[in-house]
C-alpha cells in the first residue's frame, strides 16, 4: 500500500554553487520531522555538491535525466551507473520538456526507465497531454499510450516506479488542473497500473503541473494524488516547505 506522500523538487536548469547552499540550508532549517518523503532533482553539474550538502539529511538526491545506454560513445550523456555513484535515489524520466526539446519517444523513455530500475534508482516517469490534446478529448488516450510503453518493457517491476502526471498546458504557465481534473487522470492511470500488476497500489502518482503553496493542499487531498513534482516553487524555500507541510 502507498503510505507516505512524495514531494520532489525539479530545479530544471537553475542553481549555482552559492545559491544551492543557501536554498538547501533554508529548506533544512524549516523541516521539522516531515511526514512525507522529500527529494530534490538537481542539474547533473551539481550532483557532487548536493550529495555532500544532503548527507545525513531527510532529503533524497535526484537527477533530471539519464541515458538509455549503459556506457560508451554517447558524448554529453550520463549513465545510471554514474548517477548511482553519486547516491542518486530518484531520476526524472520523460519530462515533457525532454520529450518536446530533445525528441524523446515513448520507447526511449521506457528504455531509460529500464536502465534506472536495473541500477536500483527509482524513476519518476512523467506523462501528460498538451492543451490541444486536452481540448480534443484525447487526454486519457495520450497518457495511457505513454504509460503503456513503460509497462510493456518493465511490466515485471512496474510497481517499483513513481509516476507523475504533468499536463503540459499547466507547466510553468501558472495554470493548474483543478483537483477534480487531476484526480480524474490519476484514477485512469491507477486503473491502468492495476491491470498490469498485482502490486500497482504501491505506485505513487504525483501531480506535476504548477503545484504551489496555495493549491497544494486541495490537490494532495485527492484520493489518487500521492505527492507532487514541483518546478518553480521548489526554488523558493518557504513555498517548498509549505507544500511539504500540505503533504502531512
Amino acid at each position: 500500500m502507498r503510505t507516505r506522500k512524495l514531494i520532489a523538487g525539479n530545479w530544471k536548469m537553475n542553481g549555482g554553487l552559492i545559491a544551492n547552499v543557501a536554498l538547501l540550508k533554508a529548506i533544512h532549517a524549516g523541516l521539522h520531522n516531515p511526514s512525507c518523503d522529500i527529494a530534490v532533482c538537481v542539474p547533473s553539474a551539481f550532483l557532487a555538491q548536493c550529495q555532500t550538502l544532503l548527507a545525513s539529511s531527510p532529503i533524497e538526491l535526484g537527477a533530471q535525466d539519464l541515458s538509455q545506454h549503459e556506457a560508451g560513445a554517447y558524448t554529453g550523456e550520463i549513465s545510471a551507473q554514474m548517477l548511482k555513484e553519486f547516491g542518486v535515489r530518484y531520476v526524472i524520466v520523460g519530462h515533457s520538456e525532454r520529450r518536446q526539446y530533445h525528441a524523446e519517444s515513448d520507447a526511449s523513455v521506457a528504455s531509460k526507465v529500464q536502465r534506472a530500475l536495473a541500477n536500483g534508482i527509482t524513476p519518476i516517469v512523467c506523462v501528460g497531454e498538451s492543451l490541444a490534446e486536452r481540448e480534443s478529448g484525447q487526454t486519457d488516450e495520450v497518457v495511457k499510450r505513454q504509460l503503456a510503453a513503460v509497462i510493456h518493457l518493465n511490466g515485471h517491476c512496474i510497481s517499483e516506479i513513481v509516476l507523475a502526471y504533468e499536463p503540459i498546458w499547466a507547466i510553468g504557465t501558472g495554470k493548474t488542473a483543478s483537483p477534480e481534473q487531476a484526480q480524474a487522470v490519476h484514477a485512469v492511470l491507477r486503473g491502468q497500473l492495476k491491470a498490469a500488476s498485482d502490486h500497482a497500489e504501491r505506485v505513487r502518482i504525483l501531480y506535476g503541473g504548477s503545484m504551489n503553496a496555495a493549491n497544494a493542499a486541495t490537490l494532495l487531498a485527492q484520493p489518487d494524488i500521492d505527492g507532487g513534482l514541483i518546478g518553480g516553487a521548489s526554488l523558493k524555500p518557504q513555498d517548498f516547505l509549505a507544500i511539504i507541510d500540505s503533504a502531512a
